[in-house]
């Protein structure tokens, strides 16, 4: 995203008071968590869409047609003969 990083936004609802910390809600993390989890997610849909579209093209080759021995060849063409007598 270009080096944006949204780890440093939070809302301060307490100010430090001597060694007590800050009471923070860091908005920012959970944006830039979002925000990596959108963009793998993303490629990942990616990467199954054209393993899919692969696919797909792959199952619509037609089949070849089964090889006829020629003993069925000579045989079909005496049944063909036969049934024109």
């Amino acid at each position: 995203m270009g080096g944006v990083n949204f780890s440093d936004l939070v809302i301060t609802i307490q100010e430090a008071a001597g060694e007590t910390a800050a009471v923070t809600i860091n908005y920012g993390m959970f944006i830039q968590h979002l925000v990596d989890f959108i963009i793998v997610a993303f490629a990942i849909f990616m990467v199954i869409r054209v393993f899919e579209k692969a696919k797909r093209k792959e199952e619509a080759k037609p089949v070849a047609p089964a090889v006829i021995p020629n003993e069925e060849k000579l045989l079909v063409e005496i049944r063909d003969l036969l049934k024109v007598k």
